[in-house]
């Protein structure tokens, strides 16, 4: 049997673990100059309509920086903020 002692450092190592920011790979960026709708779709508040306004967006006018995706009307603040640590311009 495990000292309570012993229980309560291992809860706090687990939610240490499970409360740890996760940080994107640049392997797990999704590039938004190249990304299909499918891949677009897979970052948080972007749906069917606005990952086919960003590719038809960045066929006119490719994105230079990743703040550029707030120029695709529905990509405001808050959704940027959400995605701005998992897309990438290249």
């Amino acid at each position: 049997m495990l000292k309570a002692s012993t229980k309560l450092v291992i809860l706090i190592f687990a939610l240490t673990l499970f409360l740890a920011p996760v940080s994107a790979t640049a392997e797990d960026l999704i590039n938004i100059n190249t990304a299909d709708e499918e891949t677009l779709q897979s970052l948080p508040g972007i749906g069917p309509a606005l990952s086919e306004r960003v590719v038809e967006h960045r066929e006119r006018f490719p994105f230079e920086e990743k703040e550029d995706i707030m120029q695709v009307s529905g990509v405001g603040e808050s959704t940027y903020q959400e995605i701005k640590e998992l897309i990438v311009v290249e």
